[in-house]
């Protein structure tokens, strides 16, 4: 393999070393069969070299009637590499759980392999398929023949993100409430604000049966859906027991590693304070015969994650503390809408919505989208003792008559 001046690519050499597996490897393995791969590792060795990247970002490219999902790139070298004059990317919508048959993941393959470079990201940090690399001649037939497939184009740009979920109910026992059916559902019925760009920047849902949280939503969504419980968690003392006998140490494992201290081991039984329990599943996780969630199970809706871009690294904060979720999951579509409502009017060009609540004020975004504030919102005590209440004078009818 030879760069634009036939000399190889050492500086990539080196990334094909050590003990881990190297994306120079896979790009290298399709060199052979596609000229855009080729043109890739020619324009990547020419930027590890120059220590530059050569990639122009943007342009209006798409497929017809869509305004998310294709991200359009070009090269500053197109006469020096024409086979990555266009390297546009498609994001694809995953399936629900990233549960895929054999005969599917040909199908996209297949696709990929005719139309574009063949090089895939499974998955993004938003959770689609990624195929990276094409021309803007092909991303119609591409379109074309994924909607063939049952398969569509996912969120890109100032829209909603494609949303994303852990297996759930499908193989997880500690799931709280259905990821799957939720999210395929906010998937179908949000069509519009997930194809067409209408807000003031991204704003990504993810779904976690618990407080395990496997897809990561606290720290990489705008809404984090986390399945939890508001009754007792179960207890099989026998297991407790045995766990005891094993070896296990309630109050160095356990106990001391309670986020609120609310259990209590007296050698023969375990008593937790469910009132002070937040249901962080640590217990859970340690002696996972022995306890379990509880039946009334719903989730908790936290608002505002997102990664150091323009301000810092935000994680997700209380929005509402338990929500049952049950099809068709009403409630939590008209709280979605009112959100969007108030950050679309008045949010800031590329401004996420956390930093739009950290900008406006909690108190004031809530009073907007009509949500009460409760104590599970507040992320840390207020240094300042003084506490101030705003005071509404109610004019009272029975008087003035």
């Amino acid at each position: 393999m030879a760069d634009s001046d036939g000399n190889g690519t050492p500086l990539l050499d080196e990334l094909q070393k050590g003990p881990w597996p190297s994306f120079v490897t896979e790009i290298k393995s399709m060199a052979d069969e596609n000229k855009m791969c080729q043109g890739l590792l020619g324009q990547l060795e020419k930027s590890y070299r120059d220590k530059q990247g050569y990639w122009k970002h943007g342009g209006i490219v798409g497929v017809m009637g869509y305004g998310g999902g294709v991200i359009g790139r070009y090269s500053f070298l197109a006469e020096e590499f024409p086979d990555v004059a266009h390297f546009h990317t498609l994001r694809i919508n995953q399936p629900a759980g990233w549960f895929y048959t054999s005969e599917s993941i040909r199908t996209l393959c297949d696709i990929w392999d005719k139309r574009g470079s063949g090089l895939t990201n499974m998955h993004g940090s938003t959770g689609d398929i990624v195929f990276l690399g094409t021309v803007t001649d092909e991303l119609e037939p591409i379109f074309s023949e994924l909607s063939a497939a049952d398969f569509d184009l996912g969120g890109s740009g100032s829209d909603l993100r494609t949303p994303s979920c852990c297996v759930g109910q499908a193989r997880c026992e500690w799931a709280n409430y259905d990821t799957m059916n939720l999210c395929h559902d906010l998937t179908m019925h949000f069509q519009d604000e997930l194809h067409r760009p209408a807000f003031p920047y991204k704003f990504k849902i993810k779904c976690s049966g618990c407080a395990n949280d496997c897809v990561a939503s606290i720290a990489r969504s705008d809404m984090s859906i986390i399945g939890t419980w508001r009754d007792e968690i179960r207890i099989d003392q026998a297991e407790v027991k045995a766990y005891v006998d094993g070896g296990i140490n309630i109050h160095k494992d356990i106990y001391a590693n309670c986020p609120t201290r609310c259990m209590d081991w007296d050698g023969e039984t375990l008593t937790i304070d469910d009132s002070n329990c937040v249901k962080c599943m640590h217990c859970i996780n340690a002696m996972p015969k022995a306890l379990r969630p509880g039946t009334d199970c719903g989730a908790t809706i936290l608002l505002g994650a997102k990664a150091p871009i323009v301000e810092g690294a935000l994680l997700a904060s209380v929005l509402v503390p338990f929500i049952k979720l049950e099809p068709p999951y009403d409630d939590l579509k008209d709280l979605l809408e009112r959100i969007w409502e108030v950050w679309g009017e008045h949010g800031k060009n590329r401004e996420r919505v956390g930093e739009f609540i950290q900008r406006v004020g909690l108190g004031n975004f809530l009073e907007e989208i009509e949500v009460d504030l409760v104590p599970e919102m507040i992320a840390h005590p207020r240094e300042n003792p003084y506490i101030f209440y705003e005071e509404y004078e109610e004019d009272d009818e029975d008087d003035e008559e």
